[in-house]
């Protein structure tokens, strides 16, 4: 298991929906439903810096300087409970995220000002765009506690990967079974191909492999 604060892991080099199947034999949630890149060719590994957001109060409360507190290589992590109305996220956090090597931002919210994101490459993944300021509408609540992000419990420090296909939180007492079976997965799903492309059944092939086990829990 790499350290905490790592840019990098092992489970990097397999695609989210591998390591979603790792999850799913191992029984464990961390699929982030509803949470979609900016750009199909985001790529985004890195441990969770958590943030949550709740309703502002009157007076408003801040919408937050924590970025001044996210280490090179960790993502940003932002639970503002799903709401479209109001963004928690823009042009200025993203010029210092991408100049201090955050590794991304992934929101349970609305991001804004995306030309900048997507004009440097930083990886957002989100629910949508919308323009509207957060500030007056919504305040941090915690920073550094659990969050909850498209239906799944992230925990700071928890390893996030992200791809085209979205965004998987793995529990970090299981990284090392995930990591051998996305392996196992990926060789078998990499065979199946090279069978089918050579000229073999699909049916062969799947069964040969053991497909339709792959993610299925041992004790089901």
């Amino acid at each position: 298991m790499s350290e905490p604060g790592s840019s990098r892991h092992p489970l990097a080099a397999y695609s989210t929906a591998t390591v979603s199947d790792a999850l799913d034999r191992l029984g464990r949630p961390g699929s982030l439903l509803g949470i979609a890149p900016l750009a199909d060719g985001a790529r985004l590994c890195g441990r969770a810096f958590t943030v949550r957001y709740v309703t502002a109060g009157n007076p408003a409360g801040s919408v937050g300087d924590y970025l001044d507190d996210v280490p090179a290589g960790d993502v940003v992590v932002l639970d503002n409970g799903g709401r479209t109305d109001c963004t928690v996220w823009g042009d200025i956090l993203t010029a210092m995220a991408h100049d201090r090597g955050v590794a991304g931002t992934v929101i349970d919210g609305v991001c804004r000002d995306v030309a900048r994101a997507l004009g440097v490459g930083y990886p957002i993944y989100s629910r949508g765009r919308f323009m509207r300021t957060g500030k007056d509408r919504v305040e941090v609540s915690d920073v550094g506690r659990p969050v909850t992000v498209g239906g799944v419990q992230v925990a700071a420090g928890q390893l996030l990967l992200g791809d085209a296909d979205g965004v998987v939180a793995v529990p970090a007492d299981v990284e090392d079974e995930v990591l051998a079976l996305a392996g196992r997965i990926h060789a078998s799903e990499e065979a199946i191909v090279a069978e089918v492309l050579s000229g073999g059944t699909l049916a062969e092939a799947r069964r040969r492999h053991g497909y339709h086990q792959l993610q299925r829990r041992a004790d089901a």
